[in-house]
């Protein structure tokens, strides 16, 4: 399964549903939900940290919590 991790700079996903159990709690309050856009604006040096975007909020994220964030229906 694709997750987060796996996406390219500039591309945009949706997240799956399929493994959401694994997304961390503080992901989901912030609006990383089933069926959300969500769009890896750039990679870091050495890809940790990874910028971002979900429903117009900018954040940041370490590598090892993107891998636990699935994705399907990659758009771009």
């Amino acid at each position: 399964m694709k997750t987060v991790a796996h996406m390219e700079a500039g591309q945009t996903a949706v997240i799956c549903e399929n493994g959401i159990e694994s997304i961390p709690l503080k992901l989901l309050e912030l609006g990383c939900l089933p069926g959300i856009t969500i769009k890896l604006v750039r990679k870091a040096p050495l890809n940790d940290p990874l910028y971002i975007e979900i429903n117009g909020n900018h954040l940041l994220i370490r590598t090892e919590t993107a891998r636990l964030i699935p994705v399907n229906c990659l758009v771009d």
